[in-house]
């Protein structure tokens, strides 16, 4: 008899959290605020699954209520839910703030990240040559007669290697734009791109910086 195959990455152990306690934790959706303590209570209920280790459950967990879309359902007045999604206890006010201050937090670093990477690839652009017709002697020959390309370089990715938060190259059409993935759905990941707009894009049109 073969032993079942250890989860060893978030997204994966999330998912099959998800499968496990269906009233408790979801892969997309709104999110429910989540019992405090709950680790113990999921180490106790998955003490002899092979399938995930306390190490990957608590990185999982780390992973599942620091993502955007938990965050956002944490508010005051709202039911903490245990794993069976009875409600045990409301969040307070000082728990909402925690939450609204670490979404704050996780967005400006996003956005230092987009501005950042819209600086360096703004100083990466070419110049246009103005003066073609002046008399001043060019120094170095430059590529400014060269068909504009994408100053960006892009790296192919695998699916299983994104995961909610994560700062993402997206190619809609000839230039690639800098997004957030918000959610992932098998072959489908939404995309926060820098202007706020959110889309639904394939797996295929999702890069990383080279």
């Amino acid at each position: 008899m073969s032993e079942p195959e250890k989860l060893t990455k978030s997204k994966d152990v999330i998912a099959y959290l998800t499968e496990q306690f269906p009233e408790c934790f979801s892969v997309k959706g709104d999110a429910k605020p989540l019992k405090i303590g709950i680790f113990e209570d999921l180490a106790k209920r998955l003490e002899s699954d092979d399938k995930v280790s306390k190490t990957r459950l608590r990185t999982a967990l780390r992973h599942y209520t620091n993502s955007w879309r938990y965050l956002y359902s944490v508010k005051a007045g709202v039911q903490r839910v245990d794993l069976d999604g009875q409600p045990v206890e409301a969040v307070n006010e000082e728990h909402q703030q925690h939450a609204q201050e670490t979404l704050k937090e996780s967005k400006a670093k996003v956005a230092e990240k987009n501005k950042a990477a819209a600086k360096a690839s703004a100083k990466k652009a070419p110049t246009k040559d103005k003066g073609a017709g002046s008399s001043k002697p060019k120094s170095k020959p430059k590529a400014a007669n060269k068909p504009n390309k994408p100053q960006v370089k892009l790296a192919d990715v695998e699916l299983n290697k994104l995961s909610v938060g994560q700062q993402v190259q997206v190619k809609a059409g000839n230039t690639p734009m800098s997004a957030t993935i918000m959610e992932l759905d098998k072959d489908d990941v939404q995309v926060q791109l820098q202007n706020g707009l959110t889309m639904k894009v394939k797996a295929d049109k999702i890069f990383l910086r080279a």
